[in-house]
């Protein structure tokens, strides 16, 4: 419901309002991704100090403010700083894990071995000591970024100076971060019946607000799912857009029994690999010292979600192979047509 002219939304309405909103945001993410995207800007901010030598705040849009890394939205819209906030807490959140793939490309970098398609023991050794963690690293991780590198090698004639050359910045997510805001963006609490939560936000009228005119505030319920406790504390949700219609990703809080050392009766083991993703067995200690286990356990295997990433690796492959074909062929018809325009060349 919008607030301000009490008029009921449909949700079809309601996503319009929440795409312009995300629209502006992502947006902004753009522009201050792009300008960071370099290693000395990512060091920086991986580092967790400012120019003072003060310790960055853990939240991604008040380091980005502490180190003055600013954006704005485009000329003639008017915004709230809190939707400011989304786009810096979005865009600190990708140049953070950036850190990790920028150290890994320079570890291949610095350790780049005689055959790209072969190391040797020694040269696996000397990359998985320049890797921050890569003894306990996949060997399939860092082949896949030798192939990377290679493959920009080929086709540049050169090797690249550091990850940031070798990938652009990651496309922007099409989302609102409102953990970043406060009441005068959102606020989120509990209806009177229970299983419902009623979220109130800021969102623009038009795609291109002129002035906070523009704004209005729309109160949104949201139907809570079995697994949140009765008496847990909502947070601020992620609002995303899927099949035209608004999804909140919503996180709680809730109290739990301390946890003792000993005592236990029950216990869960939990392992992961690359054929089955995740396997799972609970077993029962009994008073005799006996162990049995409960169940035949579980286990979740992505074969599906690989077999299509496969199918369409393949396809990718197809069709640059048929592309790779005609081009010939279309430079030999350019130059049919220009010796039938122009007659031959003497």
């Amino acid at each position: 419901m919008d607030e301000r002219t009490g008029e009921l939304l449909s949700a079809a309405a309601l996503a319009e309002r929440v795409v312009w909103c995300v629209s502006l945001v992502s947006g902004m993410v753009s522009a201050l991704t792009v300008e960071r995207w370099n290693t000395a800007d990512v060091d920086t901010l991986a580092a967790g100090e400012d120019a003072g030598g003060r310790k960055l705040p853990s939240n991604a849009w008040m380091a980005l403010r502490r180190l003055g890394w600013t954006v704005a939205p485009p000329e003639g819209v008017k915004v709230n700083d809190r939707i400011v906030r989304m786009a810096q807490e979005q865009a600190g959140r990708a140049l953070r894990s950036a850190k990790w793939r920028a150290d890994l490309t320079a570890g291949v970098l610095t350790t780049w071995p005689g055959d790209p398609a072969r190391r040797t023991a020694d040269e696996w050794d000397a990359v998985r000591e320049a890797v921050p963690g890569g003894q306990f690293l996949p060997s399939s991780v860092i082949k896949s970024r030798t192939r990377q590198t290679a493959s920009f090698n080929a086709k540049n004639g050169r090797m690249p100076v550091d990850v940031f050359e070798l990938e652009p910045a990651p496309r922007t997510a099409r989302m609102l971060l409102l953990s970043a805001c406060d009441g005068q963006q959102a606020t989120i609490e509990r209806a009177d019946e229970p299983g419902r939560a009623l979220l109130r936000l800021q969102l623009p009228t038009r795609p291109d607000p002129a002035s906070y005119k523009d704004w209005t505030w729309v109160a949104c319920p949201i139907s809570l799912p079995p697994t949140i406790p009765a008496g847990a504390v909502l947070h601020l949700p992620t609002l995303r857009i899927h099949r035209d219609r608004v999804r909140a990703d919503l996180a709680y809080t809730h109290a739990v029994p301390k946890t003792s050392r000993t005592g236990h009766t029950i216990a869960l083991g939990v392992d992961w690999g690359l054929n089955t993703l995740l396997s799972a067995g609970a077993a029962r200690l009994h008073d005799d010292g006996q162990i049995t286990a409960l169940g035949s356990g579980g286990q979740f295997r992505a074969a599906g979600v690989l077999a299509k990433q496969h199918r369409l690796r393949r396809l990718s492959e197809h069709l640059h192979a048929k592309t790779d074909r005609y081009q010939p062929h279309g430079r030999g018809q350019a130059a049919f047509a220009d010796r039938q325009a122009h007659g031959p060349v003497r």
